[in-house]
């Protein structure tokens, strides 16, 4: 029996990052002036925890940013998730681009591998940042102390 080797779903997984741009445009609809945001999530069982959005690069067409939960989980099996994302705002995608201590990831790795990838990796964190992202939108609550610091004054140009 001959293993069939992993094909890319590009119609699928641009499909992703476009519903994870909408996703992260309302979370943060002002990046273009905004370093921060900062907000809380309730996690099943247990405290809430905060979440944060920074932005760490402006381009005229990309920003990057990365998005974290600030305190560990309850569990010492599983760490708190860290992406690094890329912003097109051109094709209004947003695609993961490094998550936690594992970066330039490729679109399909040969299985197995030295770092024990999936063969769809990178397709399965930009499902996980969709996951992620929708329970933030959906139980996400306001913070006492906002954030938000503005690194930018809307011209009159």
């Amino acid at each position: 029996m001959t293993k069939q080797k992993y094909k890319i779903d590009l119609a699928g997984q641009q499909a992703e990052c476009e519903a994870n741009y909408l996703r992260i445009m309302k979370l943060l609809p002002d990046m273009n002036c905004i370093d921060r945001r900062e907000f809380g999530v309730e996690l099943a069982g247990s405290m809430p925890v905060a979440i944060r959005i920074t932005v760490t690069e402006r381009c005229k067409y990309t920003t990057m940013l990365k998005v974290s939960q600030l305190q560990a989980p309850l569990s010492q099996w599983a760490s708190a998730p860290s992406f690094v994302l890329r912003v097109y705002h051109d094709a209004q995608m947003a695609e993961v681009i490094a998550f936690e201590h594992h970066h330039r990831l490729r679109a399909r790795y040969d299985y197995p591998n030295a770092n024990m990838y999936h063969s769809d990796e990178k397709a399965q964190l930009n499902l996980f940042l969709g996951e992620w992202l929708s329970y933030c939108l959906r139980f996400g609550r306001t913070l006492n102390n906002p954030s938000d610091s503005s690194v930018c004054q809307v011209s009159s140009k």
